[in-house]
């Protein structure tokens, strides 16, 4: 159902899907609320079906939920996807390993870094190279990994509050992330979409003064953090909004294979960092989040508390990257150029990087022309890799056949088995619970539709 406006309300009496329910629908759309439920009972209707979306604000993303509708009460509802499809997956097999970066890193665009880190580490598990990732590379992994997930969950914190009405909590927490955005740009050039963490390694080394940035926007990004806190965990609406709305047993969690901070927070403290350690991470000092009453308030305090666990890997960070050295494999049959200058005009290579490139040899000319174009031959097999997102566990699985482009590429995005838990989280619930559910599984549509 679209937002009540003052137009006419429109209503339509369909034929059940299945004839033996013996029981027709009511579908409505547009106008005035009271004026639609009139017409319903005035039609002698014993189902509405109201449709929220698929351009609604309160769906986080190009989402269109069905739901079937006993006055206020929800009785079924049902999701449906497919809208945002880009055919991302189906793309990387038609580009070399290296260039799948940038197609990945655009699935779930708030949390890019982290399809990006997955797929590069599984690259590197094909390649056999794991072990020859300098650590340095590891560290600003983990680094851009922790501020992404902690931006992520500003804009859970920040549309949450805008959904529920409150503005304030939403420019609150857009403008802490903004401090956040800046230190991507700062290291990778961009805000979003960075293509920065890459096979081998990362794009290039974090530049000059960017430790001291980074600090900078945590301190600012921490005082933020106390704000929305003092304007959200004592509110007695926000509260009644979300407490014991949008419950989510471990048992439904387990079966349906729903995991991250809804699985966190029916109490189990399973994260991927812990139990599969990946870049590095068991050798940092961090505590797995958890709460116990598996409603949407629950999933809130979890969040916030992984905030704050970031800040202190991003801490750890920041102190082993004191030390310099290499953020790309030694292996130039694999690497791509790292240290890339930037032109004047922002828009490509600086004349003394391609003077450098240029002068070497006309050897290393010719080979960094045909890695750049054709790209490095992986071994045929398969392998899958996780990583802990911020919306829950994201699987890669690589398939290839020897060739320089992946046979199969293929993501488990959270968002995605996450949505399948909407029917028992609105069902019996309220309309307006609908909202406040959907925000707390916080999916991510373009992860979803990839």
């Amino acid at each position: 159902m679209t937002a009540p406006t003052s137009q006419t309300p429109h209503a339509t009496r369909h034929v059940p899907l299945d004839e033996t329910q013996g029981v027709p629908s009511f579908e409505a759309s547009g106008g005035d609320w009271s004026d639609i439920a009139e017409e319903a009972a005035r039609l002698g209707e014993e189902r509405i079906v109201v449709n929220m979306g698929p351009q609604h604000p309160s769906t986080h993303g190009v989402l269109r939920l069905m739901l079937e509708i006993d006055g206020e009460t929800v009785t079924e509802a049902r999701a449906g996807i497919g809208y945002l499809h880009t055919g991302i997956e189906k793309n990387m097999e038609f580009r070399t390993w290296t260039q799948g970066v940038t197609f990945c890193t655009r699935m779930d665009y708030v949390a890019p870094l982290f399809q990006e880190a997955a797929y590069c580490l599984a690259v590197e598990k094909l390649l056999g190279i794991t072990d020859d990732v300098p650590e340095r590379a590891s560290v600003i992994r983990v680094l851009m990994m922790e501020l992404n997930r902690i931006s992520s969950h500003l804009v859970f914190l920040a549309t949450g509050g805008n959904e529920l009405g409150a503005t304030t909590i939403m420019i609150l927490g857009f403008t802490a992330r903004e401090e956040i955005l800046k230190v991507f740009e700062l290291i990778s050039g961009l805000r979003m979409n960075h293509a920065y963490i890459r096979p081998g390694g990362v794009a290039q080394d974090v530049p000059p003064g960017a430790i001291d940035s980074v600090r900078e926007a945590m301190t600012t990004v921490r005082g933020y953090f106390r704000q929305l806190e003092d304007l959200m965990l004592a509110n007695p609406i926000l509260q009644a909004r979300m407490k014991d709305v949008g419950a989510l047993s471990l048992a439904a969690c387990m079966s349906l294979g729903v995991t991250g901070p809804l699985l966190r927070a029916t109490g189990l403290p399973y994260d991927v960092r812990k139990t599969d350690p990946y870049c590095g991470y068991e050798t940092y000092d961090f505590d797995v989040p958890t709460q116990d009453a598996a409603d949407s308030w629950a999933r809130l305090l979890v969040r916030i508390e992984e905030c704050y666990q970031s800040m202190r890997i991003v801490e750890q960070c920041l102190e082993r990257l004191a030390k310099p050295g290499p953020v790309m494999v030694a292996d130039k049959k694999i690497a791509w150029p790292a240290q890339l200058a930037i032109g004047t005009d922002g828009m490509g290579n600086s004349l003394d990087h391609i003077k450098e490139i240029m002068g070497t040899s006309m050897e290393a000319l010719i080979h960094h022309f045909k890695l750049v174009t054709e790209g490095f031959r992986v071994p045929a097999g398969q392998v899958f890799q996780t990583v802990e997102h911020p919306r829950g566990e994201l699987g890669v699985h690589l398939v290839s056949d020897g060739g320089t482009k992946p046979y199969r590429a293929h993501f488990r995005d959270p968002s995605f088995n996450n949505l399948q838990a909407v029917s028992m989280m609105c069902e019996g619930g309220q309309i307006a619970d609908v909202v406040v559910a959907v925000a707390s599984i916080d999916p991510v549509l373009g992860g979803v539709d990839r």
